[in-house]
């Protein structure tokens, strides 16, 4: 079974990014994002330390280690960027002026609730960051994570049983397998990204699916 690669997973995430958005990257994979949205295209990136405007990551050697997103790495700023306060930018994030996050995630649920900062493990460190502002403070929220954990259970659940950072917040979910939007009907898989059938799709992932645009 071939699996989508987070490269590729970071392209399919931005071809659904619309032109106009202003978007955050969540720290992790998701951030891979901003290396493939089409530059023609006026998308505005935010993070959470204080930028707005911020473009793809630099080339090998053209890094500055003064400007860097909120995971800590390395980013390039487009014209027309600002930087500012950590305040303020959480002020944009709980004030519901960002369009889009792209968010990682240990698990969601079938009902769209969300467990990404804490595997409840007693050797695991917590890292809720600004998560939590994120989920209730954007307006549509995107997982991109693995269809299966390394365990290879489904990531994708009935009911979370980690610790939850925000309830029935997420829409739509991008795997290494499918992308998935979470409607009030349940999940409806609307595109199948690699060669299994939905039949296969449905047995890994454990819970109900309904058939989309996939036929």
């Amino acid at each position: 079974m071939r699996k989508l690669t987070r490269i590729e997973m970071a392209q399919r995430v931005a071809r659904d990014i619309p032109e106009g958005a202003y978007v955050n990257l969540g720290i992790g994979v998701p951030t891979l994002v901003a290396n493939h949205l089409d530059p023609h295209r006026e998308i505005i990136l935010h993070s959470e330390n204080g930028i707005l405007g911020m473009g793809p990551a630099p080339s090998p050697g053209e890094e500055d280690e003064d400007l860097i997103n909120a995971g800590k790495e390395p980013v390039t700023l487009l014209p027309g960027g600002a930087f500012f306060h950590h305040a303020d930018s959480f002020s944009m994030v709980r004030g519901g002026h960002l369009d889009y996050c792209v968010l990682g995630a240990f698990q969601v649920s079938v009902k769209g609730d969300l467990a990404n900062w804490h595997t409840g493990q007693a050797h695991a460190i917590p890292a809720v960051g600004g998560a939590m502002d994120l989920a209730s403070g954007a307006k549509n929220i995107y997982v991109m994570m693995e269809h299966l954990n390394k365990q290879g259970e489904s990531k994708i659940v009935e009911q979370c049983s980690y610790p939850v950072t925000g309830m029935g917040c997420v829409s739509r979910i991008y795997t290494d397998l499918a992308v998935i939007d979470i409607t009030r009907s349940g999940l409806e898989v609307i595109e199948i990204c690699t060669d299994i059938s939905f039949d296969e799709l449905y047995e890994l992932t454990g819970v109900q699916l309904l058939r989309g645009a996939v036929g």
